[in-house]
This record gives structure tokens, C-alpha cells and sequence, in this order.
């Protein structure tokens, strides 16, 4: 996965609660082990009308929002069921970037293996950041190094983020990646074992 260190883009706002994995991406496009391709489902009930049209009114349907790698949401976002398939949607559709006051244990994780920064903040910190994003207009900027996320405004917002998940980040990898890291020392082990 590509590294994460900066980022900046401008920011969709996406202020709902408690929007869950199966609303991030419904249950019908969960018939890929691909992550590619899936972004097209992304909030797909929400996005488009049964025609399948697209829902003017929802913020990625919007013109200005186009291209948006940064989202800032409503808390608890990424509760409901353990599909990776929601976090490899968010990634395939170009979001590096999730701004929330919580989020979902496992989504959290999931996010992290699939080069997502989740960014959990106060309430009050968050609403502030949905209110700027409003239009589309101006850039935010993400420092994973310095753990700040910087609005048109200027204003910094410190966030909080474990030292081996932001070296994680950072350095591209994956829960796999890392473990392969690991291979001189697994190899032997088991020539170790073998032996006995």
C-alpha cells in the first residue's frame, strides 16, 4: 500500500452517526476479494436513487466534492460488521483520509491495513472541520508526522495515533508486511523446529 505521510485535499463533510460498514458499502458488492473496482458501491443507497441514478443531494454526488480524499464524519463511524470490504471501498474511491470523533474497533484497524488514516477527534473539534468543509472550495492538510490536520482557516487540530500504527502508515505496510518482515527469524524457527 502506497506510504502515508502528507496529504492534502479538499474535505467532504458527511455529518451522520453511526453510519455502519453495510452503509459504507452494502452487502451486493461483497462478492470480490478484488479491492479494486469497489469504490464504484461506495455509500451506494445513499449515492445513488434506485435508477441508479445519482442523489444530487449527497455530498460525494456533488460536482465540488469530486475527487475528495478527505472525510469528515459523524461518530462511530464504521460501526456494524467486520467487512474489510468497506475499507478497501473508501480506498478504491480515493479517500486516504477519515476525520471522526469515533470510530468502529475493527473498521479502525481495517483502515489501517489498507492505508487509511482515521483521525478521531472531539465533537465539538469535528463539527468545527464539517462546517469548513462546506463547499468544497479549500484544501485541508493532513501532517501524519506531525499528527495535525490543518483547515482553510489555519487553525491546527492535534490528533492522537499509536507510534507503530503511524510508523505503519508511514512506512506503507500492512499487518502482512510486516509479519514478512519477519521472515530470516521465521525461517529459522522452523528450521529450528525441524531439527528437533
Amino acid at each position: 500500500m502506497a506510504p502515508f505521510t502528507f496529504l492534502t485535499s479538499i474535505a467532504a463533510p458527511l455529518p451522520i452517526a453511526n453510519i455502519d460498514t453495510d452503509q459504507i458499502l452494502p452487502k451486493q458488492f461483497l462478492t470480490t476479494l478484488e479491492r479494486t473496482g469497489l469504490g464504484a458501491g461506495l455509500f451506494h443507497d445513499m449515492r445513488f436513487e434506485e435508477s441508479g441514478a445519482p442523489r444530487p443531494d449527497f455530498v460525494l454526488s456533488r460536482a465540488e466534492y469530486q475527487g475528495v480524499a478527505i472525510l469528515v464524519a459523524g461518530a462511530n463511524f464504521g460501526c456494524g460488521s467486520s467487512r474489510e470490504h468497506a475499507a478497501w471501498a473508501l480506498a478504491d474511491f480515493g479517500i486516504r483520509c477519515i476525520i471522526a470523533p469515533s470510530f468502529g474497533d475493527i473498521f479502525t484497524n481495517n483502515c489501517l491495513n489498507n492505508g487509511i488514516l482515521p483521525v478521531a477527534l472531539s465533537d465539538a473539534d469535528v463539527g468545527a472541520l464539517q462546517t469548513e468543509a462546506r463547499g468544497g472550495a479549500d484544501a485541508f492538510s493532513v501532517s501524519l508526522p506531525d499528527q495535525t490536520v490543518k483547515p482553510p482557516s489555519g487553525k491546527r487540530f492535534r490528533f492522537e495515533i499509536a507510534a507503530a500504527d503511524k510508523r505503519k502508515l508511514m512506512q506503507g505496510l500492512d499487518d502482512i508486511s510486516l509479519t514478512l518482515r519477519r521472515m530470516p527469524d521465521i525461517e529459522a524457527f522452523e528450521r529450528g523446529r525441524a531439527a528437533h
